[in-house]
């Protein structure tokens, strides 16, 4: 039974939009794929994970009460870190979430409060847009955190990275400069396609109250920007 014309012009579409793409995956695939590196646990890895907070000023860090930023020019946030409040701002909304207690979070819409359900998805999305867009500003400041392991890895170029995994078993290898300033780091986690990714951690500003914080970040052909970036 032969196909029909437009059935058959159909299947020549999407073979030729997929099997390029496929092709294009592989490639990236054989490429970047990396198995989840064996390190070990212990002092070593604990005294570079101090010493690249030293280079961050974690000091600064932790004294530091405000955090502003604006991520990728969609998303901007003004994080109270004392009162556990953060407001989230993209298109017309508006959210106050409470990371303490988050049943107090609220919604807004041009200054008004949103309920019901409609409310609680966009407290929802808020607070997913919050725990990602903040790791990429101080994933750096978390390797101490409760839950979190670090591994002292050895590279093939002889050089040390810290493997760091969370209680949700998203790990991280964090590549250093000489001065252990965080470089990049290849990710395995559900959110990346590709085990092993590389992510660059790059143009570091020192903020007003002396703790550093990127701006800018690239996995294979695209880039986040932070921008706005303040401190009090």
């Amino acid at each position: 039974m032969k196909l029909k014309k437009p059935l058959k012009i159909s299947l020549g579409v999407i073979t030729f939009i997929t099997l390029p793409s496929l092709l294009f995956f592989g490639f990236l695939y054989f490429k970047h794929h990396q198995d989840l590196p064996l390190g070990t646990e212990g002092k070593p890895a604990d005294d570079l994970a101090t010493k690249m907070l030293l280079a961050l000023n974690y000091e600064a860090y932790t004294s530091t009460d405000y955090i502003e930023w604006t991520f990728k020019n969609r998303r901007h946030y003004e994080w109270d870190k004392t009162k556990n409040i953060c407001e989230v701002f993209w298109k017309e909304y508006k959210i106050r979430l409470d990371l303490k207690e988050h049943s107090q979070s609220k919604a807004f819409v041009h200054g008004f409060t949103i309920e019901g359900d409609m409310g609680k998805e966009l407290v929802e999305e808020a607070k997913d847009y919050f725990n990602n867009d903040i790791f990429w500003l101080i994933a750096p400041f978390q390797v101490f955190d409760v839950g979190v392991t670090r591994k002292l890895v050895t590279l093939p170029n002889t050089k040390k990275g810290l493997l760091v995994t969370y209680n949700n078993n998203a790990s991280y290898l964090w590549h250093f400069s000489d001065t252990g300033m965080p470089k990049s780091f290849n990710m395995w986690d559900s959110n990346t396609p590709i085990d092993g990714l590389e992510a660059s951690w790059n143009d570091w500003q020192i903020t007003e109250t002396g703790v550093k914080l990127p701006t800018f970040h690239k996995i294979l052909f695209f880039s986040s920007e932070i921008s706005d970036v303040k401190t009090d």
